[in-house]
Formats: structure tokens, sequence, C-alpha cells
């Protein structure tokens, strides 16, 4: 049986997922101790991949996205951050069924 076109860059994908996960991996697994800053940048991944993904949301659809974001950053003052995940799932249903 051949493979597919889309199945080859899938596979392809996902080999090249995996090296970037285990490569980061053995490189930080060298060190006996890692350099706070090294660890607070590590840390800002998540929030810098997330902001990626939701900033273009917020300036180029419509209302209630660009509500949402201003619910979310607010609420990321004062509460943990899965709070902040879930309020902003309900916001951005709230202001899609009453804004449009």
């Amino acid at each position: 049986m051949e493979l597919s076109t889309t199945t080859w860059i899938i596979l392809a994908g996902a080999f090249a997922t995996y090296l970037t996960r285990i490569g980061g991996h053995l490189v930080l697994s060298r060190f006996k101790t890692i350099h706070p800053r090294v660890n607070a940048g590590l840390n800002a991944v998540p929030a810098a991949v997330l902001t990626t993904l939701v900033a273009p949301a917020a300036v180029f659809t419509g209302p209630a996205e660009t509500a949402t974001i201003i619910v979310a950053f607010v609420a990321a003052f004062y509460l943990p951050m899965m709070a902040v995940f879930v309020l902003g799932w309900i916001a951005v249903l709230a202001f899609r069924a009453l804004i449009g």
C-alpha cells in the first residue's frame, strides 16, 4: 500500500515536532542547574504562544473577540491562569450571543 502525500506530510510534521521537543530536553538535561533567567524565559513561552494565537483574533475579527480579550486581560491580574481561560471561553460565547 502506497502512502499519500498528505500522509507523508503528517508523518514529517510529527517527526519534526518530536525532534524539537526531545532536542530541548536533551540540551537542558546536560546542565546541572538552569540559570534563573533561562527558567523565566522558558516559563514565558506558553504565554507567548497563546498571545500569537489570540492577538490576531482580537485585531482582525469582530467586537465579541476584542471584548473577550479585554475581559481576559483584566481578569489575569486577579485570577489564576486556568480561571482566566474558563472566563475567556464563557465571555467569548456570551459576547458572540449578545453582540454577534
